[in-house]
């Protein structure tokens, strides 16, 4: 009874992981290690309230003209969400020339 308890414990954390608060950035490209970033960067982005409220733009167009950029090098992707998503935000980071 007491290694049942255990593991459920252990179960409950690795669901729950991330649930109540996330940041987490992550890159969009296979080949990193070949990936020339470039001498600019842009961010667009998009927001969510509640699951039922979203708004923005946080396409890879909006992102590069955003910061000027007219050829896209490497993109990466933000997430940041708080407590089961009730407030999410996602950003697209851009690099290039």
């Amino acid at each position: 009874m007491k290694a049942l308890l255990i593991i459920l414990c252990i179960l409950c954390i690795f669901v729950t992981s991330g649930c109540f608060y996330a940041h987490i950035v992550t890159p969009l490209d296979r080949n990193v290690d070949k990936t020339v970033l470039g001498q600019k960067t842009g961010a667009a982005e998009s927001k969510s309230i509640l699951w039922a409220v979203a708004w923005g733009d946080a396409g890879t167009a909006a992102a590069a003209k955003n910061g000027g950029i007219t050829t896209v090098n490497h993109m990466d992707h933000e997430l940041y969400s708080v407590f089961f998503g009730i407030y999410t935000k996602s950003t697209t980071i851009v690099y290039g020339d």
